[in-house]
């Protein structure tokens, strides 16, 4: 490819799922939205091959693949992101698994979960790609509900309004507060006021990138 084309790439991808139909589909849908597929895989060890090899932009990873389908896509996920932290990383799952998935979370910038249904929703399949590409965050909002609806003692979320959980779950889906408003139908400086009473109910410090935001709201949620 020269360097022109380069250029007008969105991104280089790499994809794994044993599942050679759906695997194929998204290879297709990437590369009509321009996308650089540049490799396919059926397992994790394959995976890593190849992402060592091409050092894509991107790697979409499934959860569970051969040989025991338990959770070989997430390891491969937490070993790509030691050897290759440049390379961004969507794990997508056929359900929601909370435990499995917050450690990945955590583990830095450029990084989402998403379940496969999400997918058919092509737009907001691509808008997470491109926001992973950026070095953002995308938490499936099932995740989101699932964090919410888990039944914790002393329960932090409490003292937050109606309005302010809707806001914390926007932000645990990677919106910034623009978003959010957009999402809401409010102005941008009236999320930033609810962004601090929750944070300010929450205990947490304040921080103005997106990314450490999302990952402070899911740390303290999972530990209640």
């Amino acid at each position: 490819m020269d360097d022109a084309s380069q250029r007008r790439t969105r991104g280089r991808v790499v994809l794994a799922d044993d599942n050679i139909l759906l695997r194929e589909g998204l290879a297709s849908l990437c590369e009509r939205v321009g996308y650089e597929v540049v490799g396919q895989a059926g397992d994790a060890a394959r995976l890593l091959d190849l992402v060592h090899a091409h050092r894509p932009d991107l790697a979409i990873v499934d959860i569970r693949m051969p040989p025991d389908h338990s959770t070989e896509g997430l390891k491969a996920a937490r070993t790509i992101r030691e050897r290759h932290p440049g390379t961004g990383i969507l794990v997508l799952s056929a359900f929601v698994e909370v435990e499995d998935v917050l450690e990945l979370l955590a583990s830095g910038r450029g990084i989402g979960y998403l379940l496969k249904s999400r997918v058919t929703v092509v737009d907001e399949f691509i808008e997470a790609l491109d926001r992973i590409g950026r070095g953002g965050s995308v938490v499936d909002p099932s995740l989101v509900h699932e964090l919410f609806t888990a039944q914790r003692r002393d329960d932090p979320l409490a003292h937050l309004s109606s309005r302010e959980r809707e806001v914390l779950a926007l932000m645990a889906e990677g919106r910034s507060n623009a978003g959010i408003g957009r999402r809401l139908w409010v102005t941008e400086g009236t999320v930033e006021k609810h962004v601090r009473s929750i944070l300010g109910k929450l205990r947490l410090t304040e921080d103005t990138d997106d990314h450490r935001r999302v990952l402070a709201v899911l740390t303290f949620l999972e530990s209640h």
